[in-house]
């Protein structure tokens, strides 16, 4: 199998690290592209839905809230690109406001409760890689 491609967007490098490090831990081939702000995830999408399927993330990891655009304007933006709309979202999140929460089971997210601790971050990296190996299945 390739290498599993995650994008990850997210602000916290803390985060970030936390999870690169349970990856790692997993043993499995994976690239991980990193988008700090809602402007850079933005243009960054833009980008993706000129390129060859085969360069895709399997699965994109969306912090809902980031600076410059939310989480829920730029999972708006996957679900109206024709050539990303079928890549899996995972949004995390530590709170969201009933609103939020209304519109992300409207739009059939997966939402979760940001991760706390290394152990959190290790099941969240089991679930990516999984979402990933599934993708390619299905391929």
């Amino acid at each position: 199998m390739a290498a599993s491609k995650i994008l990850v967007i997210e602000d916290n490098p803390s985060d970030i690290y936390i999870l690169r490090r349970a990856l790692e831990d997993l043993g499995e081939d994976f690239e991980l592209e990193i988008v700090t702000d809602g402007a850079l995830a933005l243009q960054s999408i833009r980008r993706h839905r000129d390129v060859r399927a085969e360069l895709l993330p399997c699965v994109i990891l969306l912090d809902l809230h980031i600076p410059k655009h939310d989480g829920l304007e730029i999972l708006r933006s996957i679900l109206q690109e024709p050539a990303l709309n079928h890549i899996h979202v995972v949004l995390v999140t530590t709170s969201a406001s009933p609103r939020e929460e209304t519109e992300l089971r409207r739009l059939g997210a997966d939402y979760r409760l940001k991760p706390v601790g290394f152990p959190g971050y290790a099941e969240l990296a089991r679930d990516l890689i999984d979402i990933c190996k599934r993708m390619s299945t299905a391929a």
